[in-house]
């Protein structure tokens, strides 16, 4: 791995893909540490290290924290991260298959698929715009460091003019980092969100694993530490081998003779992952949760209803909370798979290329044959899913490491997934110049 590592380096070209791609990365955690104009940064700082020192996570902004890099809580100029990106990219997938102009927009093919680049653009700045203003509120009333003693000093100027010069900036920030995103995207090696998005979550693994450490009681927390790692690395080790897991169906391609020349005849395959919807469950169904927590908390009413969202919608370890999270990663996981991958156009294409499936007539009886394995596949794929999000709440339980807890969850499976795509895509260049690749 290490020599396939010089060799890459040895390359001009992908040299300099690779310095590009560290380039931008530092210049996206540089950015993560510069405060927004307005903000208080001292007090900031303190109401952190208190936050850390009694224990307390993100609580509801944790799942965005984490995509920010820790950003979101020190109020800097990438606080927002890039989850309006994320959110953006989320809600057009599913109006493609809603609104039929954009499903014609995304078969005109390049042409079709930038113009729905476009409107992710557009919906990005629109939700940075909304949460960078509920961001500012928050911290402005207290509410992101409940705990605090200095919650009420961390925004001093109240004027309606640093308010909107903060949205403004952070909203900035957001498309800057979209901008940076798409460029390592187009110079760069890997996509260019999934590498922003693994570089936010890997900065926030060594802060929590000392953290583990510092929590720990045995052996001064050598002990917790150590079987944290060990946990983790089987968590990695599980989480590669589901990833990489698929069915391959065999495809048969009936020989044509068109005039003097024979085409066809070929033997291939569709590979169907097992987790086939990727991360995305994880994503709904945390956002979906986070909806009515936020609510309340805007709200600050200590209704009745308000007070049972509280108990049972807000806290991690709530038994409602674990089987309402659970059911909605299986829901959604079925729900993104029946929505991306549709198996009728998928028999129609092999039947028009004259194309089957061993076995299988062509046209209906495969659509129903595709369906009816992607059904069985996706199955373990949506309880594995569902076993990894509950990682963090094991941990709570077990280390009381909270939502730290670095080994589970989204960030694991972003981390892997996200880790195995960059590496394919460096072995690809590596293999085009005749060099061995990183995974033999």
């Amino acid at each position: 791995m290490l020599t396939a590592f010089a060799r890459a380096f040895k390359t001009p070209d992908l040299r300099k893909k690779l310095l590009f791609t560290l380039g931008i990365m530092v210049l996206f955690r540089l950015g993560a540490h510069v405060p927004v104009p307005g903000v208080s940064f001292e007090n900031v700082n303190l109401c952190v290290k208190e936050a850390e020192a009694a224990g307390a996570g993100a609580g509801l902004f944790g799942l965005v924290n984490m995509f920010s890099g820790g950003a979101l809580l020190q109020l800097t100029i990438f606080a927002l991260g890039i989850m309006p990106y994320i959110t953006a990219s989320i809600i057009l997938q599913l109006l493609v298959v809603v609104i039929p102009r954009l499903e014609a927009l995304k078969k005109e093919g390049q042409t079709g698929q930038a113009k729905i680049t476009q409107y992710t653009r557009y919906l990005t700045v629109a939700l940075g715009v909304l949460q960078a203003t509920g961001l500012v509120a928050t911290a402005r009333s207290g509410s992101l460091f409940a705990q605090c003693s200095v919650r009420d000093q961390i925004i001093p100027d109240d004027s309606i003019f640093t308010t909107i010069t903060m949205v403004i900036v952070m909203t900035a920030g957001t498309t800057l980092i979209m901008w940076l995103g798409e460029l390592i995207t187009d110079r760069g090696i890997g996509n260019g969100m999934s590498i922003l998005m693994f570089v936010s979550i890997a900065a926030g693994f060594p802060g929590a694993l000392w953290a583990i450490k510092q929590q720990g009681n045995l052996a001064d927390g050598w002990i917790e530490f150590g079987v944290v790692i060990v946990c983790g690395l089987a968590m990695v080790a599980l989480v590669v081998f589901v990833e990489q897991a698929q069915r391959r169906i065999p495809v048969q391609y009936a020989k044509r003779m068109i005039g003097r020349r024979s085409y066809g005849g070929t033997s291939t395959y569709i590979p169907l992952k097992v987790n086939q919807a990727g991360v995305i469950p994880v994503i709904f169904a945390s956002s979906l949760l986070y909806i009515p927590a936020l609510i309340v908390q805007f709200s600050n009413s200590q209704a009745g209803w308000a007070n049972w969202i509280r108990t049972n919608l807000q806290e991690q370890d709530a038994p409602l909370y674990l089987i309402t999270y659970f059911l909605l990663i299986v829901f959604f996981a079925f729900f993104y798979v029946a929505i991306s991958f549709n198996p009728e156009e998928v028999a129609d294409n092999m039947k028009k290329y004259g194309g089957f499936i061993p076995g299988i007539r062509a046209g209906r009886p495969t659509a129903e044959y595709l369906s009816y394995v992607l059904n069985r596949i996706t199955w373990p794929g949506s309880l594995y899913l569902g076993l990894i999000a509950m990682v963090p709440t094991v941990a709570l339980v077990l280390f009381n490491a909270d939502q730290n807890f670095p080994f589970g969850g989204t960030s694991i499976l972003i981390i892997v997934g996200v880790g195995l795509e960059t590496v394919k895509q460096i072995e690809s260049q590596l293999q085009q110049r005749h060099y061995e690749g990183f995974l033999r």
